[in-house]
Protein backbone atom coordinates (compact mmCIF):
# COMPACT_ATOMS: atom_id res chain seq x y z
CA UNK A 1 0.00 0.00 0.00
CA UNK A 2 1.55 3.78 -0.65
CA UNK A 3 2.63 5.49 1.33
CA UNK A 4 0.71 8.52 1.86
CA UNK A 5 1.59 12.49 1.53
CA UNK A 6 2.13 13.66 5.10
CA UNK A 7 4.31 10.52 5.93
CA UNK A 8 7.10 11.71 2.79
CA UNK A 9 6.80 15.13 3.69
CA UNK A 10 8.42 13.68 7.31
CA UNK A 11 10.34 11.70 5.91
CA UNK A 12 11.82 14.44 4.27
CA UNK A 13 11.59 17.17 6.85
CA UNK A 14 13.68 14.46 9.21
CA UNK A 15 16.42 13.96 6.75
CA UNK A 16 18.13 17.14 6.97
CA UNK A 17 19.31 16.19 10.45
CA UNK A 18 18.93 12.92 10.71
CA UNK A 19 20.55 12.15 7.16
CA UNK A 20 19.60 11.12 3.48
CA UNK A 21 16.94 8.60 2.74
CA UNK A 22 15.92 6.38 -0.23
CA UNK A 23 14.05 8.08 -2.98
CA UNK A 24 10.85 8.18 -2.22
CA UNK A 25 9.67 5.20 -4.45
CA UNK A 26 7.12 3.74 -2.25
CA UNK A 27 4.48 6.47 -1.84
CA UNK A 28 5.56 9.25 -5.33
CA UNK A 29 5.89 7.94 -8.96
CA UNK A 30 9.06 9.69 -10.39
CA UNK A 31 6.73 11.78 -12.55
CA UNK A 32 4.13 12.81 -10.73
CA UNK A 33 4.13 16.23 -9.94
CA UNK A 34 1.04 17.37 -8.11
CA UNK A 35 1.95 14.82 -5.83
CA UNK A 36 5.25 15.95 -5.30
CA UNK A 37 4.52 20.30 -4.81
CA UNK A 38 2.00 18.98 -2.31
CA UNK A 39 4.43 17.64 -0.05
CA UNK A 40 6.79 20.30 -0.78
CA UNK A 41 3.83 22.23 0.75
CA UNK A 42 3.00 20.56 3.32
CA UNK A 43 7.16 21.15 4.67
CA UNK A 44 6.60 24.44 3.35
CA UNK A 45 3.89 25.24 5.70
CA UNK A 46 5.71 23.38 8.86
CA UNK A 47 9.06 25.56 8.15
CA UNK A 48 6.67 28.50 8.08
CA UNK A 49 4.80 28.04 11.27
CA UNK A 50 8.28 27.23 12.69
CA UNK A 51 9.13 30.98 12.09
CA UNK A 52 11.01 30.56 8.73
CA UNK A 53 10.28 33.20 6.49
CA UNK A 54 9.85 32.87 2.25
CA UNK A 55 11.81 35.59 0.79
CA UNK A 56 11.67 34.17 -2.98
CA UNK A 57 11.82 30.77 -5.19
CA UNK A 58 14.23 28.85 -6.84
CA UNK A 59 13.86 27.34 -10.29
CA UNK A 60 15.58 24.16 -11.19
CA UNK A 61 16.11 21.71 -14.14
CA UNK A 62 16.25 24.35 -16.82
CA UNK A 63 18.58 22.85 -18.93
CA UNK A 64 17.13 20.35 -21.39
CA UNK A 65 19.67 17.66 -21.36
CA UNK A 66 18.92 17.12 -17.02
CA UNK A 67 14.87 17.00 -18.12
CA UNK A 68 16.07 14.53 -20.65
CA UNK A 69 17.79 13.14 -17.63
CA UNK A 70 14.69 12.92 -15.74
CA UNK A 71 12.17 12.40 -18.40
CA UNK A 72 10.21 15.69 -18.36
CA UNK A 73 9.48 18.71 -20.13
CA UNK A 74 9.34 21.36 -17.82
CA UNK A 75 11.91 23.25 -15.14
CA UNK A 76 10.79 22.50 -11.37
CA UNK A 77 10.91 25.08 -8.53
CA UNK A 78 10.99 25.15 -4.39
CA UNK A 79 11.03 27.54 -2.29
CA UNK A 80 13.88 30.13 -0.76
CA UNK A 81 13.59 30.95 3.32
CA UNK A 82 15.59 33.93 5.11
CA UNK A 83 18.04 31.89 6.72
CA UNK A 84 18.95 30.00 3.37
CA UNK A 85 20.72 33.23 2.35
CA UNK A 86 25.01 33.34 2.84
CA UNK A 87 26.42 36.49 2.51
CA UNK A 88 28.71 37.54 0.08
CA UNK A 89 31.87 36.46 0.84
CA UNK A 90 30.57 34.10 3.96
CA UNK A 91 30.89 30.80 5.27
CA UNK A 92 28.83 27.33 4.94
CA UNK A 93 29.58 24.65 7.34
CA UNK A 94 29.53 21.07 6.68
CA UNK A 95 27.28 20.83 9.19
CA UNK A 96 24.81 22.10 7.65
CA UNK A 97 24.39 20.23 4.50
CA UNK A 98 24.89 16.66 3.64
CA UNK A 99 25.46 15.86 -0.20
CA UNK A 100 26.35 19.57 -1.36
CA UNK A 101 26.80 21.03 -5.21
CA UNK A 102 27.43 24.00 -6.04
CA UNK A 103 26.05 25.77 -9.44
CA UNK A 104 26.51 29.59 -10.98
CA UNK A 105 23.17 30.97 -11.65
CA UNK A 106 21.96 35.18 -12.52
CA UNK A 107 19.36 36.05 -9.55
CA UNK A 108 16.57 38.55 -10.20
CA UNK A 109 15.53 40.80 -7.59
CA UNK A 110 11.50 41.63 -7.95
CA UNK A 111 10.63 45.85 -7.91
CA UNK A 112 6.79 44.69 -7.43
CA UNK A 113 4.63 41.82 -7.86
CA UNK A 114 3.83 39.83 -10.54
CA UNK A 115 0.82 37.68 -10.04
CA UNK A 116 0.19 36.73 -13.68
CA UNK A 117 -0.95 33.40 -15.70
CA UNK A 118 0.16 35.06 -18.47
CA UNK A 119 3.61 36.57 -17.65
CA UNK A 120 6.17 37.09 -20.35
CA UNK A 121 10.25 37.41 -20.25
CA UNK A 122 9.07 41.34 -20.87
CA UNK A 123 6.92 41.56 -18.09
CA UNK A 124 9.55 39.75 -15.96
CA UNK A 125 12.07 42.30 -16.65
CA UNK A 126 9.69 45.01 -16.18
CA UNK A 127 8.93 44.24 -12.60
CA UNK A 128 12.37 43.48 -11.84
CA UNK A 129 14.74 45.90 -9.67
CA UNK A 130 18.06 44.52 -10.51
CA UNK A 131 19.96 41.01 -11.29
CA UNK A 132 23.06 39.46 -9.80
CA UNK A 133 25.60 36.89 -10.05
CA UNK A 134 24.59 34.45 -7.44
CA UNK A 135 25.94 30.95 -6.59
CA UNK A 136 23.55 27.85 -5.63
CA UNK A 137 24.43 25.26 -2.83
CA UNK A 138 21.92 22.09 -3.79
CA UNK A 139 21.54 19.85 -1.72
CA UNK A 140 19.36 16.25 -1.70
CA UNK A 141 17.90 14.96 1.27
CA UNK A 142 17.64 11.42 -1.10
CA UNK A 143 20.70 9.44 -1.17
CA UNK A 144 23.35 9.47 -3.52
CA UNK A 145 21.42 11.96 -5.48
CA UNK A 146 19.23 9.34 -7.19
CA UNK A 147 16.13 11.59 -7.57
CA UNK A 148 13.52 11.73 -10.28
CA UNK A 149 11.37 14.70 -11.05
CA UNK A 150 9.20 13.51 -7.92
CA UNK A 151 11.89 13.21 -5.67
CA UNK A 152 13.77 16.64 -6.22
CA UNK A 153 10.50 18.79 -6.64
CA UNK A 154 9.14 16.89 -3.18
CA UNK A 155 12.25 17.76 -1.82
CA UNK A 156 11.81 21.59 -2.17
CA UNK A 157 13.78 21.80 -5.49
CA UNK A 158 17.01 19.91 -4.21
CA UNK A 159 17.43 23.40 -2.20
CA UNK A 160 19.97 24.29 0.59
CA UNK A 161 21.24 27.63 0.47
CA UNK A 162 22.34 30.58 -1.66
CA UNK A 163 25.04 33.43 -2.03
CA UNK A 164 24.14 36.98 -3.94
CA UNK A 165 26.83 39.13 -5.64
CA UNK A 166 26.65 42.56 -4.30
CA UNK A 167 26.89 44.37 -7.47
CA UNK A 168 23.20 45.25 -8.67
CA UNK A 169 22.84 45.94 -12.01
CA UNK A 170 19.37 46.86 -13.72
CA UNK A 171 18.45 44.94 -16.21
CA UNK A 172 18.17 47.53 -18.87
CA UNK A 173 21.57 46.92 -21.06
CA UNK A 174 22.27 44.26 -19.68
CA UNK A 175 22.63 41.10 -22.48
CA UNK A 176 21.59 38.11 -19.74
CA UNK A 177 21.39 35.80 -22.94
CA UNK A 178 24.92 35.31 -24.26
CA UNK A 179 26.88 36.49 -20.74
CA UNK A 180 29.58 34.09 -20.38
CA UNK A 181 29.92 32.64 -16.80
CA UNK A 182 32.86 30.67 -15.05
CA UNK A 183 33.12 28.74 -11.80
CA UNK A 184 35.75 28.47 -9.99
CA UNK A 185 37.16 25.58 -6.97
CA UNK A 186 40.38 27.08 -4.96
CA UNK A 187 41.21 29.34 -8.19
CA UNK A 188 40.60 26.29 -10.66
CA UNK A 189 37.73 26.54 -13.47
CA UNK A 190 35.80 23.83 -13.24
CA UNK A 191 32.42 24.66 -15.25
CA UNK A 192 31.88 26.96 -17.75
CA UNK A 193 28.34 28.36 -19.07
CA UNK A 194 26.35 31.27 -20.59
CA UNK A 195 22.71 32.82 -20.20
CA UNK A 196 21.35 31.08 -22.85
CA UNK A 197 21.69 27.36 -21.52
CA UNK A 198 19.23 28.54 -19.00
CA UNK A 199 16.03 27.79 -20.84
CA UNK A 200 17.25 29.53 -23.47
CA UNK A 201 17.45 33.00 -21.55
CA UNK A 202 17.12 33.47 -17.79
CA UNK A 203 14.04 35.79 -18.00
CA UNK A 204 11.91 32.97 -19.84
CA UNK A 205 12.76 30.58 -16.21
CA UNK A 206 11.47 33.55 -14.61
CA UNK A 207 8.48 33.78 -16.46
CA UNK A 208 7.65 30.25 -16.50
CA UNK A 209 8.19 30.78 -12.58
CA UNK A 210 5.21 33.28 -12.24
CA UNK A 211 2.73 31.70 -14.64
CA UNK A 212 3.04 28.64 -12.91
CA UNK A 213 2.69 30.15 -9.48
CA UNK A 214 -0.09 32.18 -10.77
CA UNK A 215 -1.73 29.17 -12.00
CA UNK A 216 -0.93 27.25 -8.83
CA UNK A 217 -3.20 30.59 -7.04
CA UNK A 218 0.04 32.12 -6.03
CA UNK A 219 2.42 34.89 -6.95
CA UNK A 220 5.33 36.85 -6.70
CA UNK A 221 5.91 39.46 -4.42
CA UNK A 222 8.24 42.77 -4.55
CA UNK A 223 11.58 42.14 -2.90
CA UNK A 224 11.63 38.82 -3.51
CA UNK A 225 14.84 36.62 -5.06
CA UNK A 226 14.07 34.53 -8.16
CA UNK A 227 17.14 32.43 -8.40
CA UNK A 228 16.82 31.84 -11.98
CA UNK A 229 18.74 28.32 -13.45
CA UNK A 230 22.25 27.18 -13.79
CA UNK A 231 24.12 28.25 -16.19
CA UNK A 232 26.42 25.25 -16.34
CA UNK A 233 26.64 22.29 -14.41
CA UNK A 234 27.10 21.96 -11.10
CA UNK A 235 29.99 20.81 -9.09
CA UNK A 236 30.33 18.51 -6.01
CA UNK A 237 31.80 20.00 -2.90
CA UNK A 238 34.82 19.51 -0.29
CA UNK A 239 35.59 21.10 3.23
CA UNK A 240 38.05 23.66 2.49
CA UNK A 241 36.92 24.84 -0.85
CA UNK A 242 36.69 28.31 -2.10
CA UNK A 243 34.19 28.90 -4.10
CA UNK A 244 33.83 32.02 -6.71
CA UNK A 245 31.60 32.01 -10.09
CA UNK A 246 31.95 34.84 -12.53
CA UNK A 247 28.89 36.17 -14.75
CA UNK A 248 29.38 38.79 -17.50
CA UNK A 249 27.89 42.15 -16.92
CA UNK A 250 27.34 41.32 -13.40
CA UNK A 251 30.34 40.29 -11.48
CA UNK A 252 31.75 38.06 -9.13
CA UNK A 253 30.25 36.47 -6.24
CA UNK A 254 32.06 33.83 -3.36
CA UNK A 255 31.74 32.17 -0.36
CA UNK A 256 33.50 29.07 1.38
CA UNK A 257 32.92 25.48 2.42
CA UNK A 258 34.21 24.35 5.62
CA UNK A 259 33.80 21.50 8.01
CA UNK A 260 33.91 22.96 11.72
CA UNK A 261 33.84 19.36 13.08
CA UNK A 262 37.04 18.31 11.82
Amino acid sequence: MPIDRETIARRLYDAYRGGAVPPLRDGLEPTDADGAYAIQQINTRRWIEEGRRIIGRKIGLTAEAVQKQLGVDQPDYGVLFDDMWIAEGGELLASKVLQPKAEAEIAIVLARDLNDPDATAESVAASAEYAVAAIEIVDSRIADWKITFADTVADNGSSAYFVLGTDKKPLPGLDLRTCGMALEINDKVVSLGAGVACLGHPLNAAAWLARTLAQRGEGLRAGDVLMTGALGPMVALSPGDQVKATVGGLGSVAFSYRDERA
